[in-house]
């Protein structure tokens, strides 16, 4: 097992960015304090005509610029993930009016969310795998939420190839907490110009929630058997997606509601199973949360990418472990409000093997 920092970049106002790289098992992981970000996870190559050698599966950047106004590829979302319907909720008899950033909703935390921030953050190793632990604190009224935030995450990686996120928040008044990584997967290697719609998926998740035309869940849980969201059998994610080309989300930018108890007990539980043809790599994910979010890269576009690369529609896909969207406005959802009685404490494992 191995860690290492150096000197990322430095920001205009002369703060310094680190970024850290991990080793353990036979992965390797790099993580910026710029946005908590994931910015490559290497892992090894069996297609015989790669040779010998590693793939980055991950998408992202080649170099410290691109992360600079980077708002998505492997950002730590917060304070809350996902969308609010309408940027506002209601809390305690009081309207809290938040910062429109998606037609008339919030996401993602809103105009300068935890993705865009620049944490502290400290290296350490245990037994099992070596670990980066970065800490943020968000003050009272940032972005419109109430109460101040401390939110402390923890990715790392373990001796038997798994990557683990551990995301944990205290806040001193009642507030949305929602916490998540923005990871953009292509198991087949970013820049083998192979798209994620031959990678097959399974998901644990017999229901997803409903969303308007705004993406905004209309607070039903819909049952996936016989609809293009029934992902409880391993299929290839392009099956049935020409069904939602003409939606508003343009594929799949749905969230899932993950089967099985856990939410309150934080029990970790499986959620999904992804195996890609062509690299032969399977990736097996585990949760605490009630949720996944799930997006087939939709809106990719000719993003200039790493070493040359460019993504565009479906060249990654995410699975963002959750609290369901608009949670805070939603009283039948399972309540995202955290506050000084109820601290917040979520965790997701996704374990590799080729």
């Amino acid at each position: 097992m191995k860690i290492s920092k150096k000197t990322f970049g430095v920001l205009s106002n002369g703060k310094k960015v680190h970024l850290y790289t991990l080793k353990a098992g036979e992965l390797t992981l790099s993580v910026s304090t710029l946005g908590a970000a994931w910015t490559s996870l290497k892992v090894p190559s069996v297609v015989p005509s790669a040779g010998k050698g590693t793939d980055d599966i991950l998408l992202g950047f080649s170099s410290f610029d691109g992360y600079v106004n980077n708002r998505s590829f492997g950002v730590t979302a917060g304070r809350f993930a996902s969308r609010i319907g309408g940027a506002r909720f209601s809390l305690g008899g009081k309207e809290y009016p938040l910062y429109k950033n998606d037609g008339g909703n919030a996401l993602h935390g809103g105009r300068v969310g935890f993705g865009s921030q620049l944490w502290k953050a400290e290296a350490y190793e245990e037994r099992d795998g070596v670990f980066v632990r970065f800490e943020l604190k968000s003050p009272d009224g940032q972005e419109g939420y109430p109460g101040t935030v401390r939110a402390a995450v923890s990715y790392g990686l373990t001796k038997s190839n798994e990557l683990v996120a551990d995301y944990q928040a205290k806040v001193d008044a009642p507030c949305p907490v929602n916490l998540t990584n923005h990871a953009f997967f292509n198991l087949a290697g970013e820049g083998r110009g192979i798209d994620i719609l031959s990678t097959e998926l399974k998901m644990y998740c017999s229901s997803y929630l409903e969303a308007d035309d705004a993406l905004i869940p209309t607070g039903k849980m819909l049952p996936a058997a016989g609809t293009p969201f029934d992902f409880t059998s391993k299929k290839p994610i392009g099956k049935d997606i020409n069904a939602l080309q003409e939606t508003p989300a343009g594929g799949y930018d749905h969230c899932f509601v993950i089967d099985g108890g856990g939410r309150d007990t934080g029990d970790l539980r499986p959620f999904a199973e992804v195996y890609e043809p062509f690299s032969k790599r399977y990736m097996r994910c585990f949760t605490t949360q009630p949720g996944v979010q799930f997006y087939s890269g939709n809106k990719l576009s000719a993003v200039p990418g790493k070493i040359g690369s460019v993504y565009n529609k479906h060249d990654g896909f995410c699975l963002e472990t959750q609290h369901f969207p608009d949670s805070p406005n939603r009283p039948e959802f399972p309540s995202a409000i955290f506050g000084p009685d109820r601290d917040y404490h979520e965790k997701a494992v996704f374990a590799f093997d080729w």
